[in-house]
């Protein structure tokens, strides 16, 4: 019997191709590869990645064709960091068709989500943002907005905070800086969920229609057929991501507010139940003058699925901020 999701990624492989995206898995280290979706310039005809920095081959052709190259990597570089539900391509599916035309868009997997892996026995989110810089170095980005949902959130702030070289700005939604013991406690206790594992990992259709209903503001009614095959598909490598949570924790007596460089939006869905709004107005005064809020109206935390248009407008009015505030920095 055919997997609804399962038969869905084809047809939005081809759509992400179709507008210029190509995936590419690149070896960061022996044991660990990272999947990535990254704009067809960076890769050749026959399907081998190659340096955005090569030099052109003496054929007028190639000359031409290293020139337009040139002119898509002068483009601002956007990376879409998923959260924990499912990888890169489901998780942005309704919001990377608004931004391909302006801006070169990397859309990596983070380990043991997709085809990304790794030997390494580091489950940390420090882990993972080291992993998402490599393999932007890899592929000649150099500096970079960076938008994050959910546990994507939490590893773009540590890149931010690691890489501030790297990250020009952020852009976060329902995320933490750190998820501290407390932060958990009162999540979970709100939701009446007994552990993050319990919510984010759910094994029955009862516990993923749970985590369907907290996650978003509206009810929406799906056939449990939908729900089967989302599990079959969606929640693989249970044992790995089980310790991802657990590298997650952070102790509240150890947990500091880093001092970000970069420009800080946190989107926000005013009917988040997971992390509602009042932790972001809180957060956004422990981060400073240099972080903006902006909530949108009947969103829950899934706010990028279920409001893609009000997402995407202020995503985009954000992207046009930083990239126009970024000009007029260099000029002065």
């Amino acid at each position: 019997m055919v997997n609804f999701i399962e038969a869905q990624k084809p047809l939005l492989s081809r759509l992400m191709k179709m507008a210029g995206l190509r995936p590419i898995e690149l070896e960061l280290e022996p044991g660990t590869t990272m999947h990535i979706w990254a704009p067809k310039h960076h890769v050749g005809k026959n399907g081998t990645t190659i340096s955005p920095i090569e030099p052109a081959t003496d054929s007028m052709g190639s000359r031409k064709k290293k020139k337009k190259n040139r002119s898509l990597e002068s483009r601002p570089n956007v990376v879409l960091i998923h959260g924990f539900a499912a990888e890169g391509n489901v998780t942005w599916q309704f919001n990377f068709g608004v931004l391909v035309s302006r801006y070169n868009l990397y859309i990596p997997d983070l380990m043991f989500f997709g085809k990304s892996s790794t030997a390494s026995p580091d489950r940390s989110p420090d882990f993972q943002a080291r992993c998402v810089a490599a393999a932007l170095a890899r592929l000649g980005v150099s500096r970079c907005d960076v938008v994050g949902f959910s546990y994507g959130g939490m590893v773009a702030f540590k890149l931010a905070e690691a890489r501030p070289e790297l990250v020009r700005s952020l852009c976060v939604s329902g995320s933490v800086v750190a998820m501290t013991d407390a932060v958990n406690r009162e999540a979970m206790d709100r939701l009446g969920a007994g552990s993050s594992a319990e919510l984010l990992m759910p094994e029955t259709l009862k516990g993923l229609k749970a985590l369907l209903s907290v996650s978003m503001y509206r009810k929406m009614w799906f056939p449990d057929r939908f729900y089967k095959d989302y599990l079959k598909v969606m929640f693989t490598n249970r044992k790995e991501r089980m310790e991802l949570l657990q590298g997650l924790l952070t102790s509240t007596i150890d947990a500091k507010i880093p001092v970000f460089q970069q420009k800080i939006m946190l989107l926000w869905g005013e009917e988040d139940k997971i992390f509602d709004i009042e932790l972001a107005k809180k957060m956004k005064e422990q981060l400073g003058d240099r972080c903006f809020l902006h909530g949108i109206r009947k969103a829950g935390h899934l706010l990028h699925v279920e409001r893609p248009c009000a997402y995407n407008r202020q995503l985009q009015r954000w992207l046009a901020y930083v990239n126009s505030a970024a000009g007029a920095d260099q000029a002065s």
